[in-house]
């Protein structure tokens, strides 16, 4: 068997007692989740359908039954163990719909739980293989909810669609070998009843693409490649036809590197309405050592517009050309409008904030959001292209060994000065609230080919902080002056998501173990809870029987404590765990 279900009722909910009624599930059968619905999940306040809490990415809960006036008197309302010894990261965001959560966990497990009580209602172990190559530790960001289905990805480059009501797998299909170093990691996107995915891989020499499957079959609709010369398909009925290159062949690409050209999409992708396109960002090209492959290495390190119905490309744009840093750019692109502008806003790795016209991509703005950028000096405004110091790792080739090549310090480092924890945007203060770290690095080059399912980085780094009483910092940024309005600092590098509400809040965890809440126009610090891991996962709210609650999940891990170099060594004290903590206004 591909995969182990195991269906439990009612486990592992501790209800905290005079804060929670225990209300036991009636077991109804959840009504289906509409692509309307879906289309609607940012301004309805009953549910939580997508990841990103809408399409647009924008984390926005118009909710403000909790509110800046009384906070100070959240409360738990229950917590829920994940259970075992399978902890390590728990980056997830929960959905949910019914009456039922439906959150994911490390090792590529599911859980749905009842929203009331906390009690389990089920849950789904994958069967992992032997031989997985997970990246960047065994996180699952979480699920998307369609019809009557669950469905989720693997470590091992499957996607899951389960029934809600009882946990069977209703369709399976493998995305791809994960023996070749693909995996899958990330939160799919449901866009006119299709499931929209990427992979995950880019350290392994993988091919980046985002493909969409028929959501209540798996059925392939579409692929669409992010390296530049790999064909594009899609389907008519059964049959599967070519749909054009993408890019064209060995135009940004030397020789044959495009062939193991990374450019993984291992992030969620975003969609809007308006322009009726999916957004997704693309990783590293690879290897890392860029002087093997001069050129911009199109489409890598970019975010790619693609048109839902058709597969194809509508426009792209590049932050990182010829990235020698890893400084992927797969992070979300976020949609938003001032003025009547159609824009979307998009915090990069490389340390830059940029906002695009999200019709066609053009910039129009490009600013710092972190202090320290040594390897550009900013970006042009009519270009579009950094303007570089020419801060780059030195060509082994050119040393006197031949081994490694010149160290040179960089900041940011290559886990960015935000990596995949997404950042929110409210409507109603226009700022963005970006998760960043003041981190930078030292790095060399070393040789590298090609082997199947072998790192394929040719690089080498150490990660080290740039201050003595922070890394992180929660930043409300200002997208039309570029100005940073307010900020909070944490001495651990921030991990987890962001959420913000019309109750004039900002929520965000730390690894140090706080959910903490922030007014968001100046930053004041409102109220904190300790839930006895790191919070690296994602916050979300809803309401249910007039009652408004917050949800998210804990356990440190992820790439920080994997990658961290000199950082890894100053959290190392941060204790793992697997639980989720709700949230609601005390009764006194």
């Amino acid at each position: 068997m591909i995969s182990q279900h195991r269906n439990k009722i009612f486990r592992n909910a501790v209800v905290i007692t005079g804060l929670s009624a225990a209300i036991t599930f009636s077991g109804a059968v959840s009504a289906r989740t509409t692509q309307a619905e879906i289309d609607g999940d940012a301004a309805s306040t009953g549910d939580v359908l997508s990841w990103g809490m809408g399409q647009q990415g924008q984390r926005y809960s118009p909710l403000k039954k909790i509110n800046t006036g009384n906070v100070k008197k959240l409360v738990p309302a229950w917590s829920f163990s994940f259970g075992g010894e399978k902890q390590r990261g728990q980056e997830a965001q929960p959905v949910i719909k019914d009456g039922k959560m439906f959150v994911t966990a490390s090792y590529s497990r599911l859980y749905a739980i009842d929203t009331k009580t906390g009690q389990e209602l089920w849950q789904y172990d994958h069967r992992l293989p032997d031989g997985i190559l997970p990246c960047c530790d065994v996180v699952n960001r979480g699920a998307a909810l369609y019809d009557d289905l669950v469905i989720f990805g693997t470590l091992d480059a499957r996607i899951i669609a389960l029934h809600q009501d009882t946990g069977k797998v209703v369709w399976r299909a493998k995305i791809d070998d994960y023996k070749a170093g693909y995996s899958f990691t990330a939160a799919p996107l449901i866009v006119k009843d299709m499931v929209i995915t990427g992979v995950s891989g880019g350290e392994f020499g993988v091919i980046g693409r985002v493909e969409a499957r028929d959501a209540k079959t798996g059925k392939l609709r579409w692929i669409r490649p992010s390296v530049e010369g790999h064909m594009g398909y899609i389907w008519k009925g059964d049959k599967k036809m070519e749909n054009g290159l993408t890019g064209n062949t060995n135009a940004t690409w030397p020789g044959d590197l495009w062939k193991t050209g990374g450019a993984a999409t291992w992030q969620g992708g975003t969609y809007d309405h308006e322009t009726d396109l999916i957004f997704y960002g693309t990783g590293n090209p690879a290897p890392w050592n860029a002087h093997l492959r001069p050129g911009d290495n199109l489409y890598s390190t970019s975010t790619l517009a693609i048109d839902p119905d058709t597969g194809k490309i509508a426009w792209h744009y590049q932050y990182t050309p010829n990235d020698g840093w890893d400084y992927d750019g797969v992070n979300e692109l976020v949609s938003f409008n001032i003025g009547g502008d159609k824009l979307a806003g998009h915090a990069d790795r490389n340390g830059f904030f940029y906002v695009l016209d999200r019709t066609n991509g053009e910039l129009k703005n490009a600013f710092p959001f972190v202090n320290k950028i040594d390897w550009a000096k900013g970006v042009d405004l009519k270009t579009g292209r950094p303007i570089e110091t020419g801060v780059r790792p030195g060509d082994p080739t050119k040393s006197k060994d031949g081994k490694k090549g010149d160290v040179v310090f960089v900041a940011p480092s290559f886990l960015g000065a935000k990596n995949w924890m997404p950042m929110a945007y409210s409507p109603d203060t226009e700022l963005f609230y970006v998760p960043a770290n003041e981190w930078g690095m030292d790095i060399w080059n070393e040789p590298i080919t090609y082997k199947k399912g072998a790192a394929y980085l040719g690089a080498g780094f150490t990660i080290k902080p740039l201050n003595d009483d922070y890394i992180g910092a929660l930043r409300a940024v200002d997208p039309k002056s570029g100005k940073i309005v307010w900020e909070y600092k944490n001495n651990a590098p921030l991990w987890g998501g962001v959420m913000t509400t019309a109750g004039n809040l900002v929520f965000t965890g730390t690894p140090e173990g706080y959910l903490k809440a922030f007014d968001a126009k100046s930053g004041k610090e409102l109220w904190k809870f300790q839930t006895g891991s790191g919070v690296v996962g994602c916050p979300v709210t809803w309401e249910q029987d007039g009652e408004q609650y917050i949800a998210v999940p804990s356990g440190w891990g992820g790439a920080v404590p994997l990658w961290g170099g000199d950082v890894a060594k100053k959290v190392k004290y941060l204790n793992q765990g697997g639980s989720l903590w709700v949230f609601k206004l005390s009764d006194v």
